[in-house]
Order: structure tokens, then C-alpha cells, then sequence
């Protein structure tokens, strides 16, 4: 293991980690970077089961023991260990989950292939508040969502935020950045989707009632908080769905509503491809 330990917040081996909760800074340098944060042991674990490659660890020493299997694992691969007030320092925040790692982010999955084989994908418009992006993975991995596609505005799915809000599942859900949009919705009918938007609108459908037809393949999009979807994104599709409620509720937050309707339109049975 290549373990470093740390006296001063200055290091500029830990330059990763600075100032997390500057949110404007990290949106703009993480991507750029090539990089991410995993934050907490189970988090991190998680994204090196699914293959992505770490750059360094980031760690108070109460949880060396805890992370010694994954320190062996990656011996190249060098562990900055310190005091919890220097972490905090450090980033800015305490650092209640004790690990950290800064990981090298994958190769975007070109369309297609992340298309191949779905029958459930879930669309995001503008969706900037990172709590709400990894909410919304969250219950795409548990309900059968095969894929989740972006908008070019939509909030990072890999944002540290994200990340720790859907506890990792954002490396289980294949996802691609839609680079014109609403254009590239077009790509999904040319793929065979029906394409329906989780909209109030005046024609639109319960979403009982569109999870009774059970499409073979099915996009769901879902517009940013507060506005709701564009005038033409809903022109672009092919029907707008909605979940009937109470009287005197009109809306749920935009990742409850998610969940309720990734349940709802679940393919059912085996038709289909896989």
C-alpha cells in the first residue's frame, strides 16, 4: 500500500479534495478534470466494482482497517491518510462517512449501445439540483430502468452530491449526455420508444392508464424542478402522462414523482428485447 500521512492542509498532493462544497468550482473542474468524488467506504466500493479507476484515497485513519482490502487491492494507487479536523480543512466539510476517493471518470457508452436491449429509459430535462439527480438513480436501479439519458443543462450525475444521494447506484445505471436537445428525442422513436412526458397537461393520460397498454419500449421524460417541461420538449413527444391525486395537490417533487411512475410503467412480462 502506498499510504501518505498528512500534516498540512497546503499539501498540494490532496488538491483533489479541496474545497468540496464549493459547488460552482466542483461542477466546472470535475468534469473538466476527468475526475469525480466517492464519498463513504460503501460508496467507493461500489464504483470500483463497477470498474472505474481511482486516483488516489482520501481517509481518516480510524477507517484504514476498514478499507485495508481495498488499499491492497490498488498498491499503485496512493492513500492520503489524516485527522479529522485536517480533513475537514481540507474539503471544507466534516467528513462523517471517513473515506473518500477521487476516481477517474469513465468513457461516455455511445447511445446506442446504451439503447441496445432497453425497454425502460428514463429522460432528464434540466434537472439541476444534484439531490434530486441522484434520487431519481436511486429508484431507476430499483425499478427496472434500463438506461437514463440527459439533457445538455440537466445536473451531473457524477457530482459528489449525486453520487452520495443514490448511494452508488449511479454506477449501476448506464447514462449518456443527449447532446441537442429536445432534437435527440427523435433518436428514441427512430429506436422504437414510445416517448411520454410526466407532464400536467391538459390531454394527458393517468399513468395507470399508459402502463395498461405496456409498451414494449418506453422513454419517460421528466422536466427541471419549479418550471416543469418546455413547450418544446412536449411538442416533441408523443403523449404526456401524469399521476392522478388527491384534490387540492397538483405536484410531487420531481424525484417522488420518478419513483412512483418507474413503478407504475415496469415492462410487464417477457416481450420484447432484454
Amino acid at each position: 500500500m502506498t499510504i501518505h500521512y498528512l500534516e498540512s492542509a497546503a499539501d498540494p498532493r490532496v488538491s483533489d479534495y479541496t474545497q468540496l462544497t464549493d459547488v460552482h468550482l466542483r461542477k466546472l473542474r470535475e468534469p473538466a478534470e476527468g475526475m469525480y468524488i466517492a464519498e463513504s467506504s460503501r460508496v467507493l466500493r461500489r464504483a470500483l466494482a463497477a470498474g472505474h479507476r481511482p486516483r488516489s484515497f482520501f481517509l481518516a485513519e480510524k477507517w484504514l482497517a476498514d478499507l485495508q482490502d481495498v488499499l491492497s487491492a490498488y498498491p499503485d494507487v496512493p492513500a492520503y491518510i489524516g485527522s479529522a479536523a485536517l480533513l475537514e480543512e481540507i474539503t471544507g466539510f466534516h467528513l462523517h462517512r471517513g473515506a473518500m476517493a477521487a476516481m477517474q471518470r469513465p468513457e461516455p457508452v455511445p447511445l446506442h449501445d446504451l439503447l441496445a436491449g432497453a425497454r425502460r429509459v428514463a429522460v432528464l430535462e434540466d434537472i439541476v439540483d444534484h439531490t434530486n439527480v441522484g434520487a431519481i438513480f436511486r429508484s431507476a436501479a430499483a425499478l427496472d430502468i434500463d438506461a437514463v439519458l440527459i439533457s445538455p443543462r440537466c445536473g451531473d450525475p457524477l457530482y459528489r452530491r449525486s453520487v452520495r444521494v443514490s448511494m452508488g447506484t449511479v454506477f449501476q445505471v448506464p447514462w449518456a449526455r443527449l447532446e441537442s436537445w429536445p432534437q435527440d428525442l427523435s433518436l428514441l422513436r427512430e429506436a422504437g420508444f414510445t416517448v411520454a412526458a410526466l407532464e400536467l397537461t391538459g390531454d394527458a393520460v393517468d399513468v395507470d392508464a399508459l402502463a395498461a397498454r405496456n409498451p414494449d419500449r418506453l422513454a419517460l421524460v421528466l422536466g427541471t424542478e419549479g418550471a416543469g417541461m418546455s413547450a418544446e420538449t412536449l411538442a416533441a413527444v408523443d403523449l404526456a402522462v401524469k399521476i392522478p391525486m388527491r384534490a387540492g395537490v397538483d405536484s410531487l417533487n420531481v424525484a417522488a414523482a420518478s419513483a412512483v411512475a418507474f413503478w407504475e410503467l415496469r415492462p410487464r412480462g417477457s416481450q420484447g428485447p432484454r
